[in-house]
């Protein structure tokens, strides 16, 4: 029967003694630890976060970098055709919607994950070229920024079962100079499209995270019994 009186029985005593024992010797029992396990759910929010936060770094470093490269590459109204060559410089973005939801969450990843990686190849190299210490360091602290974008699309494919896609992320090989613009007007074509295609890339990836976590239940907290001194 339940004690509601507020007086203790000679049972609920033993009880009692027996609690405040445990709670004078709790180093020496286990230890109950509460943990939040770093499910797909979280990776996945995680990397959403990390996209929309690189899109608000890439428009302070676009502007930065297109005021460096001068007009007519930093006046609004800019808007040139891409070039056509014969090796295409960066990885373009340019796929029709419907096609690229058609895909499977896993080509998706992949796609993503091989886009960026690339693109932060030549990034690095721009990062080497440019002549202001200011622009230097936008360019190193938006490189870390997306090499950690890259290994956050890894850690979600990880969790999910997806393989890591396979091949090199660096641009083609080849003799020195072989893939460089054959003068400074097109050399500065070649930095603004990558910076467009960043930009469209981003947008579209923050799109592709944010169905995604819907698709993905939240991480689970789980309470883990450490056993110490046993």
């Amino acid at each position: 029967m339940l004690n509601v009186t507020g007086e203790l029985s000679g049972d609920s005593w033993g009880i009692f003694t027996f609690l405040c024992a445990a709670l004078c010797n709790l180093p020496a029992l286990p230890a109950l630890n509460c943990s939040e396990e770093l499910g797909a759910g979280q990776s996945i929010q995680q990397t959403y976060d990390l996209t929309r936060y690189l899109e608000h770094q890439l428009r302070t470093l676009a502007g930065t970098y297109l005021n460096y490269l001068g007009p007519p590459f930093n006046e609004p109204d800019f808007n040139p055709p891409r070039l056509v060559r014969a090796e295409p410089r960066v990885p373009s973005a340019t796929v029709d919607l419907d096609l690229w939801r058609g895909l499977t969450d896993n080509a998706r990843l992949a796609a993503n994950y091989r886009a960026y990686s690339r693109l932060l190849c030549y990034l690095r190299l721009l990062d080497g070229q440019v002549g202001t210490a200011e622009l230097r360091h936008r360019l190193a602290h938006f490189c870390a920024s997306l090499q950690g974008l890259v290994l956050s699309i890894g850690g979600v494919m990880s969790s999910l079962g997806y393989p890591l896609p396979a091949g090199p992320a660096a641009p083609p090989a080849g003799p020195p100079g072989a893939h460089a613009a054959p003068n400074d007007f097109l050399k500065k074509m070649d930095d603004f499209w990558l910076l467009k295609e960043l930009q469209t890339w981003l947008w579209r990836s923050a799109k592709d995270f944010n169905r995604l976590k819907k698709k993905v239940p939240p991480a689970v907290v789980t309470l883990r019994l450490e056993a110490r001194g046993f």
